[in-house]
């Protein structure tokens, strides 16, 4: 039982490990986008957030399924 617990937690580590990565890797090249071209920011910024929205939504359904995984054990 302790080794679920272990597992959900290093699970729950490494999705929140990627999806940090993910969106950092995505906002720098956004804002590297919007430096070559400042004319078209709105449109690189909009679709920076909704990339940012859907790595976050499989971040969280990961942890959910860390948690429920943990639970079950």
């Amino acid at each position: 039982m302790n080794l679920a617990h272990l597992a959900a937690g290093i699970g729950a580590g490494l999705t929140i490990i990627g999806g940090a990565l993910g969106i950092g890797k995505l906002a720098a090249s956004a804002m590297e986008a919007s430096g070559r071209q400042p004319e078209a920011a709105g449109p690189i910024r909009i679709s920076m957030i909704i990339a940012a929205a859907l790595i976050e939504g499989i971040s969280l359904f990961a942890l959910v399924i860390c948690f429920i995984l943990a639970g079950k054990a």
